[in-house]
């Protein structure tokens, strides 16, 4: 009897391709810059609109005009702007964290100390976003992320010690300050997060950001009235520019890209703006406000840029 035995060929698999970390491409940089630079400039805007109406009410303006941006947004393009009720919990919670306590702790905080410090105490985002990413999320960063983190916080640390000794406020007043921030810089990461939900991505973004903002509006209204009484505006025309720059560039574009980032890099690296923020807020400050850079300052802005490039060239940052 004959056997036959039968040869396999050997399997050659292709080359692997090396692929670029997603957020280290065009898609992903572009909007990510267009959000850092909307938000650098923010922070000048929000200084101008504390001189007479209580912040209660600017952060609720700004708010009306960013909820019915969106959703007229939405709707042109055909999205539904209807939410069921789960989508509508969603939608005020996500409105209670960021629009109404991150802002007005914002602006508050902004009353004790400069935008340049609230600034970059906002640049801590990154910490607060990878913690409760990894908590709730189970997502781990890696180690390249870890070290451009560890880079950025660094120069974080120099411009804040820059700042600060050029603060007029006194120690008490700073740190009041910085605590009000610090409190606000929560808020935002808690949001943060809930946009990288699945629950969030059951919804159209158009929907649930629309109605967040106005209920949002709604509390920041009901919390400015039961505490400095009816409304107050100001006919300046800068600050009502300003309130319609934050309620359309400011918000609806930006919180519509922002989140947008979150959901496609996750809430580690997409905090990555808050760490640039201050960079941009401080060359804007030189072009219109006479800001003068230090060695120190320059030395925290390089390290910031630095820690960022590792940051989103890392190819695992969130498993």
């Amino acid at each position: 009897m004959r056997r036959f035995v039968s040869y396999k060929k050997p399997i050659i698999e292709p080359p692997v391709e090396k692929v670029s970390p997603r957020s280290a491409r065009l898609d992903v940089i572009l909007p990510f810059l267009v959000v850092t630079l909307i938000w650098g400039s923010t922070w000048i805007v929000i200084r101008d609109q504390l001189s007479v109406v209580p912040p209660s009410w600017s952060v609720s303006y700004r708010f009306i005009v960013a909820g019915v941006v969106i959703l007229a947004w939405g709707a042109m393009r055909g999205d539904s702007l209807r939410l069921d009720v789960r989508g509508w919990m969603f939608a005020v919670l996500l409105g209670l964290a960021q629009f109404v306590l991150n802002f007005n702790f914002v602006y508050r905080a902004e009353q004790h100390i400069t935008s340049g410090v609230v600034a970059i105490v906002y640049a801590l985002l990154l910490v607060p976003n990878a913690v409760l990413a990894r908590v709730f999320l189970g997502q781990l960063m890696g180690r390249q992320l870890l070290i451009g983190s560890a880079v950025a916080m660094a120069g974080v640390a120099l411009l804040f010690v820059h700042e600060a000794r050029l603060s007029d406020a006194g120690p008490e007043a700073a740190m009041l300050g910085i605590g009000i921030a610090l409190l606000g810089v929560l808020s935002a990461s808690v949001a943060n997060v809930m946009q990288a939900t699945n629950r969030a991505k059951a919804y159209p973004m158009a929907a649930t950001l629309g109605w967040a903002m106005l209920s949002g509006a709604a509390i920041d209204a009901a919390f400015a009235w039961a505490t400095v009484g009816p409304p107050v505006i100001e006919m300046r025309w800068s600050y009502i520019a300003g309130t319609l720059y934050l309620g359309v560039l400011g918000s609806a574009l930006a919180f519509t890209i922002y989140f947008q980032l979150i959901r496609t890099i996750g809430p580690a690296k997409a905090a990555y703006t808050s760490v640039l923020i201050p960079v941009i807020a401080m060359l804007l400050s030189t072009l219109y406000e006479g800001y003068r850079w230090s060695a120190l300052a320059a030395a925290g802005a390089v390290l910031v840029l630095v820690g960022l490039v590792l940051a989103l060239k890392a190819r695992r940052p969130n498993r």
